[in-house]
C-alpha cells in the first residue's frame, strides 16, 4: 500500500535498490561526458566517469529542473499522496534543491524540502530515517524533521588524490588546488555546514587514509551509530578501510561500503575515500522534531 506521504530524493543519495526498499522517488541528476549527456544511473557509471577522467575527456554535471522536480510532485499527488517529503543534497555545492523548492512552490500539494547539507551516504542515511520514521507513522513534517536532524549530527570525512577534479567544478578555490599540487599534500577534507572545506594537509595517501580513520573513530565514540565507507574506483580501498573501523568500532553491526555515483564520480576524481559516521536518532517524532528547530534556531 502506498504511504500517504511521497518520500523523493536525487540520484546523488540513493542509489536504485535501496530506493525500492525505502519505496524513494528518485529524480536523476546529469553527467555530461564530452558532448554527450546521461541522466544518472541510466548510461553514466561511476566506472564510465572514472574512465573518462583518467583519460582527461571533459566531464560535467547539471542539476534537474524544477520542471522535473514538479512532474515527480504532482504524479505522486495523481497516485494518492496528500503531501512530498523531498531531501537532496547541499544547496552549498549543488542547485539540486533550488530546482525542488521552486517546483514545491508551484506544487498542488504540500512539500518539505530538506536540504541535507551533506553529500551521497550521509544525505542518504537521512533519506533512509525518513522513510522510518514515515513506516512508523510521522507526518510529512515530523519526517522532514527527523531528516534534517539526522544530517545534522553526521560526520562526513573524505580523501581525494588531487583537488584538480573539485577545482574544476568549483567546489574548492583555485589557490588552495593550485597549492595542493604544487606541494605535493594529500588533502583530508570534510563537509562542514554544507561546503567542502580542507580539515588537513599530509604528506601521503597512507597518512591520510590513516588520520581519516582515527577522525572517523573519534566521531563515533561508544554511541550508536551507523557508518558508510564510499570510494570512486577504490574497492580494495573501501573494503580494507571498512575492515579496520569495524574493527576498531565493536558497536558496529556491519559497514556499509559503496561506490559513488557518477555525478559526485565527477568532481571527486578516482581513488577517492569516504566515510560517513551517523549517529542514530531517538525514535520518538517529537525529539527529533525538537532537535531540528533547535539547529534552525542556532
Amino acid at each position: 500500500m502506498p504511504r500517504a506521504v511521497a518520500l523523493v530524493s536525487d540520484s546523488t543519495s540513493v542509489h536504485a535498490e535501496l530506493a525500492q526498499r525505502l519505496d524513494v522517488i528518485i529524480v536523476p541528476l546529469q553527467v555530461i561526458i564530452g558532448t554527450k549527456a546521461y541522466d544518472e544511473g541510466s548510461g553514466a557509471s561511476p566506472e564510465t566517469v572514472a574512465a573518462a577522467l583518467k583519460a582527461r575527456t571533459p566531464v560535467s554535471t547539471s542539476r534537474p529542473s524544477p520542471e522535473a522536480f514538479l512532474r515527480v510532485y504532482e504524479r505522486a499527488s495523481k497516485d494518492g499522496a496528500d503531501a512530498v517529503v523531498s531531501v537532496h543534497l547541499s544547496s552549498e555545492v549543488s542547485g539540486t534543491f533550488d530546482s525542488a523548492e521552486l517546483a514545491a512552490r508551484r506544487a498542488s500539494i504540500p512539500v518539505y524540502v530538506v536540504d541535507s547539507r551533506q553529500l551521497g551516504m550521509a544525505t542518504g542515511f537521512a533519506v533512509q530515517s525518513a522513510a522510518e520514521a514515515l513506516d512508523r507513522g510521522a507526518d510529512a513534517e515530523e519526517a522532514a524533521a527527523v531528516a534534517s536532524s539526522r544530517a545534522a549530527a553526521m560526520t562526513a570525512l573524505f580523501y581525494v588524490d588531487t583537488l584538480e577534479h573539485l577545482r574544476r567544478g568549483g567546489r574548492v578555490g583555485t589557490t588552495a588546488a593550485l597549492l595542493g599540487s604544487a606541494l605535493a599534500v594529500k588533502p583530508l577534507l570534510k563537509v562542514e555546514d554544507g561546503c567542502i572545506v580542507a580539515l588537513e594537509k599530509v604528506r601521503t595517501s597512507a597518512k591520510a587514509l590513516n588520520r581519516m580513520q582515527e577522525l572517523a573513530v573519534a566521531a563515533a565514540g561508544d554511541e550508536d551509530v551507523d557508518v558508510a565507507v564510499s570510494h570512486l574506483a577504490n574497492a580494495a580501498g573501501a573494503e580494507a578501510l571498512a575492515s579496520q573501523l569495524k574493527e576498531r568500532l565493536p558497536q558496529l553491526d556491519h559497514v556499509v561500503v559503496t561506490q559513488v555515483g557518477a555525478v559526485i564520480g565527477a568532481h571527486v576524481g578516482p581513488g577517492m575515500l569516504a566515510v560517513v559516521v551517523a549517529p542514530r536518532q531517538p525514535q520518538r517524532l517529537d525529539e527529533a522534531t525538537d532537535s531540528a528547530q533547535e539547529d534552525d534556531s542556532g
